[in-house]
C-alpha cells in the first residue's frame, strides 16, 4: 500500500491550523522541503526547518496566522490523487480564486506554482490549491 506524502502534509499543515497549533512536525522528504519553501515565500507558513539527523530527520512547520484565531490557509484541495493521476498543458493552468490561491505543480524542473511554471511555458501535474 502506497502512501500519498502530499495529502500527509497538506492535511496536516491545514488541521494545525485550524486547531491553532504553532508548529507540527511530519517524516522529513525533499519534495516535503520544496512544497514548503513555496508556501512560505507565497507567506502561507511561517516557517519551515529540519530537525534530527537521518534517518529520523523531522521537518518542522511553523503554521502563519492572519490574526491570533485565524490560520492563513483557509483550505487546501489536492488536485491529482494517487488513485486518480491528472496532468496539465501550459495553457490549462488557470488561476484559482481569482488570483487569490495559488496553484502547487510537480513539473519537469520541479515543483513550482502555477503561475511560474505558465511563465515559463510548461505544464505538469498539479499536486493541490491552497488559498
Amino acid at each position: 500500500m502506497s502512501r500519498d506524502i502530499v495529502s500527509e502534509l497538506i492535511i496536516g499543515i491545514k488541521n494545525a491550523g485550524m486547531a491553532g497549533n504553532e508548529t507540527v512536525r511530519f517524516p522529513y522528504s525533499e519534495l516535503k522541503a520544496t512544497i514548503a519553501d513555496i508556501l512560505k515565500k507565497e507567506g502561507y507558513i511561517d516557517s519551515f526547518s529540519k530537525i534530527g539527523k537521518t534517518p529520523k530527520r523531522k521537518l518542522e512547520i511553523g503554521i502563519a496566522y492572519k490574526d491570533k484565531n485565524t490560520p492563513k490557509i483557509r483550505d487546501i484541495v489536492r488536485v491529482s490523487k494517487l488513485s486518480k493521476r491528472i496532468y496539465f498543458g501550459n495553457k490549462d493552468i488557470k488561476r484559482v480564486k481569482g488570483g487569490y490561491g495559488k496553484l502547487i505543480v510537480s513539473t519537469s524542473k520541479g515543483v513550482m506554482t502555477g503561475d511560474k511554471a505558465r511563465k515559463e511555458g510548461i505544464g505538469g501535474e498539479p499536486l493541490f490549491k491552497v488559498w
